[in-house]
């Protein structure tokens, strides 16, 4: 049996634009809450940034997924949590293809994927755990889209804003949102400054 919730639109658009630039790295520097170091991105360099859309499947099905690729909308990272079962490869090429015919943003899953190569050639970043051959199945037995998931921890609420790069992948609520952009970007400005003065100091570190 599905349970699916309506879409959740937690982020506005000049708060989201707020993140554009800015690095997990920074904020892993201000908080502890809601970093994901534990999944790989398939290719580097990346940029994901937009808000959850959540599902969660059971051991083996992960048939619900369709329906949560139906359901998206331009923008939103689809995060997957897979209840566990990190052998079996819920995402492949065939999804991606899906996934950017929407434009999504990119894919988060807890799990593992297939078709590397292949994902691999494609604009769409995706984190996972890795690789695996052996698959999910469309059983259509139960699933959960737009329900509150977990990845190593960390929760994540539909409409959460969802940032990764090629240091790892932070998750963001909205009630966190307004104080820690002010203080990542108070802090990248700071480093730039730096930056420039090392540039100017030490031309030949930067060849």
């Amino acid at each position: 049996m599905f349970h699916i919730q309506p879409r959740s639109t937690a982020f506005p658009t000049e708060t989201l634009e707020r993140f554009r630039d800015i690095d997990t790295s920074t904020l892993g520097h201000l908080t502890d809450f809601g970093a994901i170091s534990s999944l790989t991105p398939v290719r580097r360099p990346l940029r994901l940034l937009g808000p959850a859309l959540t599902v969660r499947i059971p051991h083996g099905d992960g048939s619900i997924i369709r329906e949560a690729l139906k359901m998206a909308c331009p923008g939103d990272v689809l995060v997957i949590d897979v209840s566990g079962d990190e052998r079996r490869a819920c995402w492949g090429e065939f999804r991606a293809y899906a996934a950017m015919q929407k434009q999504l943003a990119g894919v988060v899953t807890s799990g593992a994927i297939t078709d590397w190569k292949h994902i691999a050639r494609l604009n769409l970043p995706v984190f996972s755990r890795g690789a695996s051959p052996l698959t999910t199945r469309a059983l259509e037995l139960e699933g959960e889209i737009n329900t509150a998931v977990a990845i190593n921890g960390v929760t994540i609420n539909p409409g959460d804003l969802i940032i990764g790069d090629d240091d790892g992948l932070f998750i963001v609520p909205p009630h966190r949102a307004d104080a820690l952009a002010e203080a990542a970007l108070t802090k990248q400005q700071q480093e730039q400054q730096k930056r420039q003065q090392l540039l100017q100091d030490h031309p030949e570190w930067f060849r």
